[in-house]
């Protein structure tokens, strides 16, 4: 029986053109945490799609910053050009319809000597799709794309005409993961994502960057997971927001973040959550290399 093709694909593009959407759906499963503010993705994060003919190895990487140069974007950045270093195909992703200076900064850093297929993601939010030939031909002449793929991550349109094209320069190096694997990361790691998505998306623009997600305690007995995090803000004021009036807001982040825990790991669990301050913490170098940033 012949080999399948396998390989390592980076996701990348500039903030909030929809990456980890991408990698959500490509892999079927909640792996890469979303949000409709940009710049959630903090890890490089790998999702795993197991066909008969092939096994992809998506690596979805923080959105490249380049207006921001706190120790937190500088180990986000490191994260990006990391992956581009060792992968065997890029995806750039681009929204449809627009293409900006920080798309184009992404576009410099792409190597030479591996393929890259463009994604136009969004495709179902672009009224006139008449407005995309001019688009495409305009990015034909910044690099020489393998393939440029019009993609809607959020609808699924065009996903399978996506993988067809990634897979034609996947190595025949046979699979990298086991066939049920769906991600290189632990549960550990994804409970304290899944934490923070909820954390961004139930506070929205109230609450700045600074907040992070430490899991202090996870154990397994059986099919139950016990699970203890703190919320690190950098903030005293933070705090508040954080816990909501009668801990109504960490009550709610809490037990949404417990449910998708629950479906993804397939068993109970019992989650503590907890806000804890520490000023400075986004500068902290010693810090964010202990919580897995490169």
């Amino acid at each position: 029986m012949t080999e399948p093709n396998s390989g390592y694909v980076a996701i990348v593009g500039r903030p909030n053109v929809g990456k980890s959407t991408l990698l959500n759906r490509l892999v079927g499963e909640k792996i890469s945490i979303v949000s409709r503010k940009a710049q959630t993705t903090r890890h490089r994060i790998a999702g795993i799609l197991t066909r008969p003919d092939a096994q992809f190895v998506f690596v979805d990487t923080p959105g490249f910053q380049t207006r921001h140069a706190g120790a937190l974007n500088r180990a986000m950045n490191r994260g990006v050009t990391g992956a581009l270093a060792g992968v065997d195909v890029v995806v750039l992703v681009i929204e449809a319809g627009r293409f900006e200076a920080g798309d184009r900064a992404v576009v410099r850093l792409l190597p030479k000597d591996r393929p890259v297929v463009l994604a136009l993601n969004k495709l179902d939010r672009l009224k006139d799709k008449a407005a995309l030939l001019p688009m495409l031909a305009g990015l034909a002449e910044e690099f020489p794309f393998a393939a440029i793929v019009p993609v809607s991550a959020a609808k699924g349109t065009q996903i399978e005409d996506l993988l067809a094209e990634v897979r034609k320069h996947l190595p025949g190096a046979g699979r990298l993961f086991g066939e049920d694997e769906l991600t290189d990361r632990s549960e550990r790691f994804l409970a304290a994502e899944y934490l923070r998505e909820k954390l961004f998306r139930w506070l929205g623009d109230e609450l700045p960057y600074a907040a992070m997600v430490e899991i202090e305690k996870f154990e397994q007995q059986g099919a139950l997971r016990h699970i203890n995090a703190a919320i690190v803000v950098d903030r005293p004021a933070h705090k508040g927001m954080v816990i909501g009036k009668g801990g109504q807001t960490l009550k709610r982040i809490a037990s949404e973040a417990r449910q998708d825990m629950e479906r993804l790991f397939g068993g109970k669990v019992f989650l503590e959550v907890f806000v804890r301050v520490k000023s400075g913490w986004p500068d902290d170098e010693r810090l964010l290399k202990s919580l897995g940033y490169d």
